[in-house]
Formats: structure tokens, sequence, C-alpha cells
């Protein structure tokens, strides 16, 4: 494949006025390039070739990873694109994370499982744009042309006489030259480094606890700082006393901080902006001081009840006109004309996102320029929100990104990180804020609160000939309209519904999906038993349907596709095998951009339901890293399971009932069941991985507790919530 210059320059290959020259990096910047093997030396410099990629002159290659990392391993995965284009040896490579700049690079978000898929192209343009410019130095100094010199792990061969240069003796050459006019892309099935298993480039920095992450951030003569907010949604400051606080040892400051903004970006969701801030020189001093502070609250909007909540979900769901999504054909005359009508309804309680690394961020604030450090999803949105408050310019405001002790939506809001800049600059000096695990939960951006109410129709001959879906959320309706079952049926109507809250909600792993998905599927089974059908080949039916004669042209997913992943984990499970013992459940969906189908394995233990393993199906195209890809999935699939079975977070008057994991539960590792995944081979680029996994699980996992139980789940999470159906008529 050969791309031209005009497509690599709109895919920010932009080479740096400095490339031209050796550039000499200095000492403290070496000390942490230790080579990977011991016949390697410390390289005496560095040269820019591009955005990407700088070459020693003994051969090393530091890769820049432009992406945040929040677990999901693109800081391996998306150097391994660079370096399977480059054509170097993966042992030589050092990969480092860069920082912001929207001028190299585009799209340095974490969010939406994007980064690989959106970054697939122009990582691999970097990479062969690069061998392309030392392919033509080499050809130069040899004086043959470009085409009698191939590249091999980071060696240039001239096939004339067989000589061999390293990337090392030509890198300055090669920086000088121009940007080629085409480049070449490797043949997918030359692939040599993209489609095995790499180890993650900071595991051994992360299992032996070198400083990664934001909350390990440190600056010579930085303050520390925390937040007191209002204890319930709804109530704002009336006043504080903090003279006791104020006479604390190490304590700098206490005061008020208003962080409300006039014309708020998507990612600056924060429920308090009315804030007291406690400054000293420890962690320790901060803490202890920030409990001798005496604030009192008034309420400002209705503080909310999670009875409140239920009745709304209700009374949406039940009564209220929502907004009609899709509508194919008249599901409800269908519907009347049904041999068999199934109805269901289902809910989830609001969700903390829980990271294990609380939020943190180091800013330091001068009149002249603004640092910032620390864990974040959303960087360029970050400073736009610091530049617009600070009245500050693109090249005053940096972000350095660290590594993140997880997200999972968390850090698409960047209001920490404005809140260290706002206190940095009251004080005059470097501040590092961190939140206690209490100032997390209770803080909000939540997952929302939903409920959803299936109705299906059989005819005669048990075909699906209705169905429809209403589905409440608080704030918002978790409804895909146009995914599947839309498509599959000649009567489809999809309805959402909105219900107002004063409580902050953003995104959670896998947004609405992460709901609709469990329920979908629970449904669907329920609906296949009453066909008296096997939900697995229920499921295809229903995608043949969609394949052979689709309804609508506004599908979003490819049925092939979605069939191809349940037939795959039907054949791996065995499926059709009779298990003693052994409770099984089906799903699949369609997020993301990728395929996931699921078959969970329930036995019961002492007569409570354990479940004891997951097969796991995966359509997410071209898999670069198989390993850290397994790991996503399996990850993916514990959280949903966690979640589903014991998570919640409740309201009493606007406040949080659980603010630690004293009251919060999380799946614990002992929970955690033995887990295969099985990825579809083919060409297709890469697609959606870090979030695709969850939603299915929780839909196959109520399906297999049916089975195991007798009981049907409606109700998250599983272990709590009643789960009796006349309580879900409203």
């Amino acid at each position: 494949m050969k791309l031209n210059k005009a497509m690599n320059r709109r895919n920010f290959l932009k080479v740096s006025a400095a490339s031209g020259t050796g550039l000499v990096i200095g000492f403290n910047w070496l000390a942490g390039c230790t080579p990977t093997s011991p016949e390697m030396s410390i390289p005496k410099s560095w040269t820019d070739i591009n955005a990407f990629i700088k070459v020693a002159d003994n051969g090393l290659v530091t890769i820049f990873s432009p992406n945040p990392e929040i677990g999901q391993n693109v800081k391996t995965s998306m150097p391994m694109i660079v370096a399977e284009e480059l054509d170097v040896d993966w042992k030589k490579v050092i990969v480092e994370q860069a920082d912001l700049n929207t001028v190299k690079y585009n799209r340095q978000v974490a969010g939406g499982s994007q980064s690989i898929r959106a970054g697939w192209e122009g990582l691999r343009q970097a990479g062969a744009t690069a061998k392309q410019m030392l392919r033509q130095a080499a050809a130069n100094q040899w004086q043959v042309d470009v085409s009698d010199v191939s590249t091999e792990m980071g060696q240039l061969v001239n096939s004339k006489s067989g000589d061999k240069l390293g990337y090392g003796d030509v890198a300055v050459a090669a920086a000088s030259l121009p940007i080629p006019d085409e480049v070449e892309l490797k043949d997918l099935k030359d692939f040599k480094l993209i489609g095995t298993s790499v180890k993650n480039v900071d595991g051994e920095k992360i299992v032996t606890g070198k400083p990664l992450f934001g909350i390990d951030y440190k600056r010579e003569g930085q303050l520390i700082a925390m937040l007191i907010h209002a204890p319930a949604f709804g109530m704002k400051l009336k006043s504080y006393d903090a003279e006791a606080a104020k006479a604390m040892p190490g304590i700098q400051d206490v005061f008020k901080l208003d962080t409300s903004l006039e014309e708020p970006q998507w990612s600056d969701v924060n429920a308090f902006n009315d804030l007291i801030v406690i400054v000293g020189e420890t962690t320790w001093q901060v803490m202890k001081a920030k409990k001798a502070v005496n604030a009192e609250w008034v309420a400002d909007t209705p503080l909310e009840n999670s009875e409140d909540h239920f009745a709304k979900l209700v009374d949406g769901v039940e009564r209220q006109k929502g907004r009609v999504l899709r509508e194919d054909g008249n599901a409800d005359a269908a519907l009347r004309s049904a041999s068999k009508v199934i109805e269901k309804t289902y809910t989830a309680p609001f969700l903390a996102h829980n990271t294990m690394e609380p939020m943190n961020f180091f800013a330091h604030v001068t009149p002249e320029k603004a640092e910032l450090v620390g864990p974040i999803q959303t960087p360029e949105s970050l400073r736009g929100t610091v530049m617009k408050v600070l009245g500050m310019t693109e090249d005053q405001v940096t972000i350095e990104m660290t590594r993140m002790g997880g997200g999972f939506g968390r850090r698409l809001y960047g209001n920490f990180g404005l809140e260290a800049a706002l206190i940095s600059k009251a004080v005059g000096k470097p501040v590092k804020l961190v939140y206690t695990r209490e100032d997390d939960m209770t803080q909000g951006t939540y997952r929302p609160a939903y409920r959803v109410k299936y109705t299906a129709g059989l005819d005669e001959n048990n075909n699906l000939i209705a169905f429809k879906a209403k589905a409440a959320g608080i704030p918002g309706s978790p409804l895909f309209a146009n995914r599947f079952p839309a498509g599959t049926v000649d009567n489809y109507h999809g309805e959402g519904v909105n219900v107002a809250t004063n409580i902050s909600t953003g995104a959670w792993r896998a947004p609405r999906s992460n709901f609709i998905a469990g329920a979908e599927q629970a449904f669907i089974d329920e609906v296949a038993e009453a066909a008296g059908k096997d939900p697995l080949d229920f499921r295809l039916e229903l995608f043949d349907r969609a394949i052979n004669n689709p309804v609508g042209d506004n599908n979003d997913y490819d049925a092939a596709r979605y069939a191809g992943v349940l037939k795959l984990v039907k054949e791996k499970a065995n499926w059709t095998q009779d298990m003693s013992g052994v409770s099984r459940g089906v799903a699949a969906y369609y997020c993301h951009n990728s395929y996931v189908a699921q078959v969970v394995d329930v036995v019961m233990k002492n007569n409570e339901p354990v479940v004891q393993k997951v097969w796991c199906a995966v359509d997410c195209g071209i898999v670069v890293n198989k390993e850290g890809a397994i790991n996503q999935v399996e990850g993916g699939i514990v959280d949903g399971i966690g979640h589903a079975m014991y998570s919640q977070l409740t309201f009493k008057d606007g406040k949080p009932e659980q603010e630690n994991f004293h009251q919060y539960d999380l799946i614990r590792h002992m929970q955690a069941p033995e887990i295969e995944v099985f990825f579809v081979e083919n060409d297709i680029h890469p697609t959606g991985l870090g979030e695709p996994s969850l939603p299915p699980v929780m839909g196959a996992l109520a399906n297999a507790l049916y089975k195991a139980t007798g009981t049907r789940y409606y109700n998250q999470p599983f272990t709590k919530a009643k789960q009796a159906d006349e309580i879900l008529v409203g």
C-alpha cells in the first residue's frame, strides 16, 4: 500500500525544525534509558526522525506513545505499530510517554476504546516514513537506488554488495531529508511484531513500585492540598470556621475556592464548585487539619433520595411519553395480533468509578506559565479549560501525562486538574492536589441509574414479529435504537426518556452499553424460552434475518460479524455438550466497533451460585498485542461480573450512603472466574477493545444464574436487589 505526502502530513508526521541535527540528550534523561540488551552501550546522541521516533547513534530507537495510558496498554501497543513498519528489533526500542502536543499528535485521548482504531493508519505511516528516509540516506551513502536498500530488524542492507548499516549510522542524514512523496506500508502477511504477545513496557516498573503514576509525582518545594465539598448534592456553603485548622502544624492556608465556569466544556462536569481548600506541607498534616474545619452547608436545590429516583424511573418508563428513536412497521398492532407477548423490566443503580488511584494532580502556576502534571484522559480539554480560566495562551499551559491507576471514564472529566491549577495560583507555589477515597466517591460523575421495559411478540410459529424497548435514565436514556435487535424484526419501536437530576453523572466504562446490553441479552433469553428455542440458536436465527433480509437502512452493526462471534463461542465452549452440574448463559453485543460473545458457566456451592468460567469470542479486527488484548478482555469481564453482582450507590437526602469500600462492594480476587478468550482472525483494521467485553457478560451472567437458581435476575446488583417480577410492573 502506498500513501502520498499529503496524507502523511494530514496524519501528523510533522518533522520538527531541529530534526536535521544530532540531538544530544542530557544525562538525567539518559539515566532512564538503560539498554534492554547488555550488549548495547549508552547512546551519545539521538536524532529526531519525526514526531514519534528518535534514533540513537548506537541503533537504539525511542518511540513516543502519544495517548494517555490508563491501563489499556496503549503505551505498548501504539509503539508496536510504529516499530512494525519501522522494521526495528523490539529489544532495541525504548518507549516514552509523550506530553500533550496537538501540533505533533492527533487525538491524545483515552476514551471510547478508540486509541488504536484512530491511530492505526497514522502510526503505521510514522514508522514507514522513518524507514523510507533511513533507506534513502543509506542509498545516498552507498550511491545506489533506494530500491536496492532493504531493512532487517534495524539494519539497512545493500542488495548489490551485501553491505549493512545500522539505523544509527545514517540517522542524522535521514533526518535532513524531505518527507517522501510516497511510502510503502507492509502487507499484513509480512507482520512480524503485530499479532504477537509483548509484555507491558511498564510492567517491571509497576510491580517494583517505580514512580509512574500521578500519585507518585513530586516536585521540590511542593505543597499538598485537599478539598472539602458539600456533604450532599443540592447543598452549597453558608459559612466555615478554619481558625483551628490554620493553627495546626504544617498548615499554610485554608480558603474558599469557586471553580464554577461560565461556559463549561463537556469535560468540565463537576457537581461541587463551592469548595474549602486546605494547603499544607504533608498529606498527613492536611488530612488532620481537614477534620478540624467546621463548615455549615445549606440546601440550594432538592436533596434527592434513591426512592425518588426509582419512582422517577418507573414514571419515565410506565407513564411518560418519551422520544421515539426508531420506528419500523407497527409494533403495537403486531403485539395485538401476537400469539405470545413477553414483557419484562430491568433496572440498574448509580455506580462510582472507584479507580485504584484516587484523583490527584500537580500544578505550578506563575504569571508566565502553568505547568500541570497528572493522570488525565483528556489532556487537551483540560488545557483548554485552564487557559480560559487563567487567561493564558496555549503555549503558556503545558500538560505532562502520567500513567493512570485506572480511569473507566472518571478521568475524562478534569475538574481536579483545574482545581490544582487554581490552588497553585492562589498560594503562589507548586501544589499537589490529592483526593481521599471518600472525596472521590462522594464527588459525583457517576454511572447513571437506568430502567428499561421490553415487550416482544411471537406468532403461532414462535417467530419474533414485534419488539418494543422503552428506556429511561437519570439523566439520559441508555437505549441505542439502531443496534440489535433492530434490523431483525419487521415491527420495532425504540423510545427514550431523560430524567432530570442534580447528581452529576458521566461516562462509565462502555457508557449506556454497560446497562442496556445486559438487560437486552437477558430479555432475549426470556423470549427464546417462550419460543421454545435454544437461546444461542435463537440469536443466530435473528442474525440470519439481518444478513439475508434486514429491516431498515440504519442498522449500525454487521450481522455476519455478530453471528461470527456467536458461532465461535458456541464451538469453543462446546455449547451443545451436556455439562452436569454446570448452568450456562450466553450473550452477545456490539459496541465500540467490536463484537463480543460470551458463555458464562455457573455452579452451585453451598447453595450459592459461583461463576466458574467465562468463554469469550471477540472480533476486534487485527489484534496488535495479543497478551495485552487478552488482559483487556479479561479485565472487562471481571469488572462486569463484579458490578452486576455487588455494586451500587444509593442516596439519602442528597448524600451518598456509600463513601468507601467497607460500604461499596467490589469483586474480590477469589471471586474472579477462569476466562478463555478467542479472537476472530481477519484483516479488518483494529477496532475498540478496552470496553466491549464488559456489557454482554452482565446478560450472560443473568442467564446462567437463572438456570442455576430458577430465578430471573432483573435488578442490579443481583446479590442485593429484589428480583421478584411483580415489583417491576410499576
